[in-house]
């Protein structure tokens, strides 16, 4: 009788090592998009410290406007006396985006009833600080929001 050699591998050990590998390829074929989907994508800050949010001809006096500063959305207000505000219009409570009330003439944050004054500071509700407040700068008729050093 000979023996088999041991190089040999036997038809029932092929077909195991066969659907097992493409059982293993089908899961990561599944598997792999799923995983991009779930890990959110690295998203660089802007470099840029400054933006042109508006023109003097956009903002009526006690009127407000969101404008896009890096990532996030920022506030620019033009109060009732004409002097320019800018803060971030993202609420430090649940990151909601504020809006600028006209009618009390202060902001307010949808979410949970926030409220601020025109320097940035909560006046009523749930957020735990202040807005961060931006310099603006007005030059010619572009209006420039620049973050404070």
């Amino acid at each position: 009788m000979v023996a088999d050699e041991p190089n040999e591998i036997s038809r029932r050990s092929f077909l195991d090592l066969f659907l097992s590998g493409g059982v293993l390829a089908l899961f990561g074929a599944v598997l792999y998009p799923v995983v991009l989907y779930l890990t959110p994508t690295p998203v660089a800050e802007s470099a840029a410290t400054s933006v042109v949010a508006a023109t003097l001809s956009e903002l009526k006096p006690n009127t407000g406007k969101i404008f896009r500063f890096g990532t996030k959305p920022g506030i620019l207000l033009r109060l009732p006396s004409g002097d320019f505000r800018a803060f971030s219009a993202v609420c430090p409570h649940l990151q909601c985006t504020v809006q600028y009330r006209a009618d009390l003439e202060n902001i307010w944050c949808p979410c949970h009833n926030g409220h601020f004054d025109l320097s940035g500071k909560n006046l009523s509700g749930p957020p735990p600080k202040p807005l961060e407040a931006f310099e603006v700068t007005v030059r010619g008729d572009d209006v420039i929001v620049s973050r404070r050093a």
